[in-house]
């Protein structure tokens, strides 16, 4: 009598053969929904950030639901984490809007920066690892470069590796959890003044003296540079608003 092969009998055993797609799990699906909310708020925060969403322009579900290629329930909740970090307001009767951010709160953001910063620079040059300078460091020279190529872009993502690395330094959670709670809206101001002529290549220099008196252990100089910094940042953006308004 002939028998079957162990082979073949371990395919009659296995429903879902090789080219098969298994059905995703629950687990799965709900992986994949918050993949596509988290693509959707990183898509709308770029486009607001960039300028492509103006403040005070009224955001139309539909549009963006068709836009991005997502659900609706997928785009309330994306609008709900940006509406968190202050990026836009959802009035009822009115939808959703890109937030406007006033010179009086821009200037309360960099008055909060300045002294958290300064803070954050001093508790760095008093604890940070050799690693750790070395990372602040990488991030500067990443910082130069983008901004004698004039790529803003790059200019943004080292500045956010520098001050993270500085924050990851100095120790204190409650003031990287502060200054996160500021993220968006520093990221979008920090656009605006490093637009103005000149600027960024004033701010690798004013970075760079925080980094130096980190690398001396000097915590005194080091808070006043950081409080320099945000003071002169301030006054750039305050030009940058300036000439926004001139425009308009």
């Amino acid at each position: 009598m002939h028998r079957k092969s162990t082979s073949s009998t371990k395919k009659a055993q296995t429903p879902l053969g090789n080219g098969t797609r298994k059905t995703p799990s629950i687990a799965q699906l709900g992986v994949e929904v918050r993949s596509v909310q988290r693509e959707a708020v990183d898509q709308l925060r770029q486009a607001i950030m960039s300028g492509t969403f103006k403040p005070g322009e009224r955001l139309v579900e539909s549009r963006m639901c068709t836009s991005l290629g997502v659900s609706r329930p997928s785009l309330r909740e994306a609008l709900r984490s940006l509406e968190a970090e202050k990026l836009i307001e959802i009035t009822p009767n009115r939808g959703p809007q890109v937030a406007t951010l006033s010179w009086s709160d821009a200037k309360a953001i960099y008055d909060v920066r300045e002294l958290l910063e300064g803070e954050a620079a001093a508790l760095s040059a008093e604890g940070s690892s050799d690693e750790e300078v070395a990372s602040m460091g990488k991030s500067l020279a990443a910082f130069a470069r983008a901004a004698k190529k004039g790529d803003h872009e790059e200019q943004l993502e080292a500045t956010a590796k520098f001050y993270e690395a500085l924050l990851r330094s100095a120790g204190n959670k409650v003031i990287a959890e502060m200054i996160a709670q500021l993220s968006a809206r520093i990221t979008w101001l920090r656009r605006r003044s490093m637009s103005l002529p000149g600027r960024a290549l004033q701010s690798a220099d004013e970075m760079m003296a925080i980094l130096e008196a980190i690398k001396r252990r000097d915590a005194k100089s080091a808070r006043m540079a950081a409080k320099r910094h945000v003071e002169l940042a301030s006054k750039a953006a305050a030009r940058a608003y300036s000439l926004i308004e001139s425009e308009v």
